[in-house]
């Protein structure tokens, strides 16, 4: 039986990766009990975009088996790494960029790693916006020192389901940082080298804005999975966007999407929609850049606000709000890309438990 049921679960497809679950290697389980057949299957990512497909098709081809009479299926996730490690312990780093400032870039990558971490993904949120540093405040933990462990290893601080760093945990308060570039690439590379990050699916990084001197050390720091592209619809943040795109390009790092952030806003009192900043930017930006895809449009909204100030993502504080579903979103589209291109030159399946 349990062959029977392995061959029906070989005609389930991936919806993302376009391969069948059985030579992926992601069944755990199959087995027949009293007429109940019992399927563990692994997913690529806890964050799945598909989750819901993949259930309906497993249960329909494994229902179709003589003798299973009812399906009961368990869901696991295992991320798989891309070729080159990124660091060790940590298998995808993923910068979060922007062309200028104000896009709310950070306020999206703080939501991004907590979306993921709520996911069941292990997560580490790396602020590299190392003169106007605010993941802190964001997650609650702006009074926190960061110390150092037994091996003399910056201990990330624990919040939210996710582990960060910043720099705004190592300096007094309100103090300014007047560093030039060689003092910025060291800190990059002890924040990312010299922390005990320990086991992590996810390592998201907040970068400063702009193309300068943070991004390049991050590039030549490590290997990157990608890069996600925060930006309003406006021109003026779409012109900058475009560099940054290009800048990642021109380091070798893939785009794995554009977020189109504050894309709309909807007036509580009325219901109607207003564009403020205009709409469909990113649109037409990722076609610029050959088809690149959009990961999400979040629109405005005082909650996402209100929520960093308070030191609580909006994903996690609001969860059902039009904002925070929009972020939700955008994180699972995030994690089927990552999965896509960490799948696209595998040779071997996952490995079966």
């Amino acid at each position: 039986m349990h062959e029977k049921l392995l061959a029906a679960l070989g005609t389930v497809n991936d919806p993302e990766l376009h391969r069948d679950l059985v030579s992926l290697g992601m069944i755990e389980r199959a087995e027949l009990t009293s007429g109940v057949a019992h399927v563990k299957v692994n997913l690529t990512t806890p964050a799945c975009p598909l989750k819901a497909t993949i259930e309906r098709d497993v249960r329909q081809a494994v229902m179709s088996v003589e003798g299973v009479q009812d399906v009961e299926i368990e869901f696991g996730a295992q991320v798989r790494a891309q070729s080159t490690p990124a660091l060790p312990g940590v298998q995808h780093v993923i910068a979060v960029g922007s062309g200028k400032g104000g896009v709310g870039k950070s306020s999206v990558a703080a939501n991004l790693a907590a979306a993921l971490a709520a996911s069941g993904a292990r997560v580490g949120l790396l602020d590299a916006d190392v003169y106007g540093p605010s993941i802190a405040h964001m997650m609650g933990q702006g009074a926190a020192r960061i110390a150092a462990n037994a091996e003399r290893k910056m201990q990330p601080i624990e919040a939210h389901g996710l582990r960060f760093l910043s720099m705004a945990n190592l300096m007094p308060a309100g103090q300014a940082l007047v560093w030039r570039g060689p003092m910025l690439h060291s800190a990059i590379q002890q924040f990312l080298k010299d922390a005990a990050w320990g086991q992590l699916d996810y390592l998201i990084v907040d970068l400063p804005p702009g193309t300068g001197d943070v991004q390049l050390s991050l590039t030549q720091t490590v290997q990157l999975t990608g890069a996600v592209i925060v930006t309003t619809p406006q021109d003026v943040a779409l012109i900058d966007a475009s560099r940054a795109i290009d800048m990642f390009r021109k380091a070798s790092v893939p785009v794995l999407g554009i977020v189109e952030n504050m894309s709309y806003f909807v007036a509580p009192d009325t219901g109607l929609s207003y564009d403020i900043f205009g709409r469909g930017g990113a649109s037409r930006l990722a076609q610029q850049f050959g088809g690149l895809p959009v990961l999400g449009e979040v629109p405005l909204d005082t909650e996402v606000r209100q929520d960093a100030d308070a030191g609580m993502p909006a994903v996690l504080a609001h969860p059902d709000s039009a904002a925070s579903r929009a972020l939700l979103q955008v994180a699972k589209n995030l994690a089927g890309r990552v999965s896509v291109q960490a799948f696209a030159g595998a040779l071997e399946p996952l490995p079966m438990v």
